[in-house]
């Protein structure tokens, strides 16, 4: 692997020394392995060159071969909800799963389902959360039915809400007979690697889907923060605190430590993936995908640690090596999770199923036009914390609330609630909704977020300007 130092200067190549891709159709079908770690702030990628005491070698390496795509964003930050996305490109409205706990609609094509029909095998190592989560309900935190799995009907190794069934260091998953596979005295990350690298060192028949979906960086919920491996959090102790959260009350003056130490430990494992692929003289065929469901604020934006529509909630990493990334270069144009299967797709050669909403990023890689040419606008949509809609573009973010407090899939009317400026206020610091001076602005912003929710599959709500200087 490349040092950290030799890796973050490649990946700083501007776009304007890109190299040139063709996106042709593969001449075999490429493996794809999808590395999930949740709530991986984007800015802890030693890449980003925003953190100078985040420590990912493995990571940074992976932007220096392929594409870093340093503006990507959730659609819905919070576990179950982004998962629908990334693997139906729709909205979590559209769904089934709008807020945690609830079930995916099989009736929607999935990323594991298209791949399947194409002659992939798709496999699951880790966390799920898109089956019914309360027993109550006739759901469960760990087993999952077949019907339940989204397409990942071949290796099976997870639990529906791994934070319910595991520790740090002891816990349960379950495989596709529904028996118990646990661990004990192992750090869960590794647990989860090793069970990686058991299918990887594996004769496979045909091109396979793997995705790996770790907890870590994601806090353990009983335990109210993020746990690192044992020692780690002591190497990280007053190490950088970002600007979004030095300014605001929070956790995070107490579980900066451990959050980089889990990070840390998701990046040692991230190499061992890339290490066993080499290996198994898999890697040259294999594209490589890193990337979070959401971020993490710290319980400095709201009660908890994402559910907003702020950089330090909704920017993810997205990196990606392998066939048809190959080559350093950031791509800064806005990405949301919902155009991430679309670019698995494409990139593997598998129509696009014409009901996806997403946009496959590939002509970005090498087509200028396409580029110039490219919406740079997302659409977040905001459960649990407050029913909220913004739009994110380049330069400001603008969202809207029922501020009657209702936590319901979608309201009739909303209010403005926050509006920041991207370029003068990165951090998000100043609250500009309600200020005359952005009142031309904000009108622009209401209407292109209004077009972004009908085409969401939502009825035209009315929005409020507020009365009132935050």
């Amino acid at each position: 692997m490349k040092s950290t130092v030799a890796a973050a200067v490649a990946a700083a190549v501007p776009v304007a020394a890109e190299a040139k891709q063709a996106t042709t159709k593969p001449s075999s079908p490429p493996n794809i392995v999808l590395y999930l770690a949740d709530q991986f702030r984007s800015d802890f990628v030693g890449a980003s060159g925003r953190n100078s005491s985040t420590r990912t070698p493995n990571i940074d390496a992976l932007a220096a071969r392929g594409k870093n795509f340093t503006h990507a964003v959730t659609n819905q930050p919070v576990c179950a909800p982004a998962r629908s996305v990334i693997f139906t490109s729709r909205y979590a409205t559209e769904t089934g799963v709008w807020h945690n706990g609830l079930e995916l609609d099989k009736s929607l094509p999935t990323l594991a389902g298209e791949l399947r029909k194409a002659g992939y095998s798709a496999n699951l190592i880790g966390k799920w959360h898109l089956a019914l989560e309360n027993p109550a309900n006739g759901g469960s935190p760990g087993a999952v039915k077949a019907e339940d799995r989204g397409g990942f009907l071949d290796l099976w190794e997870g639990a529906n809400a791994i934070e319910n069934t595991s520790h740090p260091y002891e816990g349960t998953i379950w495989d596709r007979d529904g028996k118990e596979i646990t661990y004990k005295d192992e750090y869960r990350v590794d647990f989860l690697t090793d069970r990686a690298e058991r299918f990887l060192r594996q004769k496979h028949d045909k091109p396979f889907f793997l995705f790996i979906s770790q907890l870590e960086p994601h806090q353990q919920n009983d335990m109210h923060q993020p746990i690192a491996p044992k020692g780690a959090a002591a190497r990280f102790v007053n190490s950088v605190v970002p600007d979004d959260l030095r300014a605001l009350p929070g956790t995070w003056q107490a579980q900066l430590p451990d959050y980089y130490g889990c990070i840390e430990s998701i990046d040692a494992s991230v190499g061992r993936v890339r290490r066993i692929l080499e290996e198994e003289h898999l890697a040259e065929n294999t594209i490589f995908v890193f990337m979070s469901d959401h971020g993490c604020h710290f319980m400095t934006r709201n009660q908890e640690y994402k559910r907003s529509t702020h950089n330090s909630s909704i920017r993810v990493p997205l990196v990606i090596d392998g066939p048809g990334f190959r080559g350093t270069q950031q791509i800064p144009e806005l990405i949301g999770l919902i155009d991430l299967a679309p670019t698995l797709l494409e990139a593997a050669g598998v129509p696009v199923p014409s009901t996806w909403k997403g946009h496959s990023a590939l002509p970005l890689l090498n087509d200028p036009e396409a580029r110039q040419h490219w919406p740079n606008q997302q659409l977040i949509q905001i459960s649990e914390s407050m029913t909220g809609r913004a739009i994110r573009t380049p330069d400001w973010t603008y969202c809207v609330a029922d501020i009657s407090g209702g936590r319901e899939l979608a309201a009739k009317t909303y209010t403005e609630y926050q509006m920041y400026d991207q370029r003068a206020d990165p951090h998000e610091l100043v609250n500009l909704a309600g200020r005359k001076e952005y009142r031309e602005k904000a009108n622009e912003l209401r209407e292109q977020l209004k077009k972004l929710i009908v085409a969401a599959g939502e009825p035209e709500p009315e929005i409020l300007e507020a009365k009132l200087y935050p």
